[in-house]
């Protein structure tokens, strides 16, 4: 019903910047939340931001004032923009919809931080 796409994944050097998109397709509504995900190897998947249907924002503490995450409802599409980005940053990111009470992942989108 619902397919979720991750772009924007790439390698980058410590302190650049990135910023991924996440677009969703077919029967999109009622959302109440979407988000950020970000699994490292070796690591469980970890929370990274959130934002809610009325634009209010979460972040986890490590990524706070360093990542900013937005949507535009519009084109169902989800962002974040990463900057300053660290090493430990490095994962691969999946964006989170949840429509009319259903979760719905996407396939996640590479980021490499490294010199």
């Amino acid at each position: 019903q619902v397919q979720l796409v991750e772009s924007g994944g790439d390698l980058v050097q410590p302190g650049g910047s990135l910023r991924l998109s996440c677009a969703a397709s077919g029967s999109v509504f009622s959302i109440a939340v979407m988000g950020w995900y970000r699994q490292a190897p070796g690591k469980e998947r970890e929370w990274v931001a959130s934002i809610s249907n009325v634009g209010s924002t979460n972040y986890a503490g490590s990524v706070k004032g360093r990542f900013t995450i937005s949507k535009d409802n519009a084109k169902n599409t989800l962002y974040l923009q990463m900057n300053s980005l660290k090493a430990e940053d490095t994962g691969v990111y999946h964006c989170r919809f949840v429509v009319a009470g259903v979760n719905y992942w996407g396939q996640g989108t590479q980021v490499t931080v490294s010199s």
